[in-house]
């Protein structure tokens, strides 16, 4: 089993984590959330795009033009294998991605 190289990158992993848990998120949202910069964000994101897991919207409000990130359906999809590879690997050390409390 390979864990998805797209993903695994950390800062698409960072990206992709976040995208999962909203509907779509405003790129300077996802910018400032995930503490980097707007061309490390353009960069990742283009991959991401690039690859079908993330839609990329652009628009205006008022008079200021905007980008918005959804996680397409393959994205969503990937993430989900992703994340269930991961726990599979992890359970194998006998350690939990969960701590457990005290």
């Amino acid at each position: 089993m390979d864990l998805d190289p797209l993903i695994h990158a950390p800062t698409r992993l960072q990206i992709v984590s976040l995208l999962a848990a909203a509907e779509e998120a405003e790129f300077g949202f996802v910018r400032d959330t995930l503490g980097i910069s707007d061309s490390v964000l353009s960069k990742h994101g283009s991959a991401l795009e690039s690859a079908g897991y993330v839609r990329i919207r652009k628009g205006h409000v008022g008079k200021r033009p905007k980008t918005w990130f959804r996680l397409t359906e393959v994205g969503r999809a990937a993430f989900t294998l992703y994340v269930r590879d991961l726990q599979t690997i992890v359970s194998a050390s006998g350690l939990s991605l969960v701590p457990e409390e005290s």
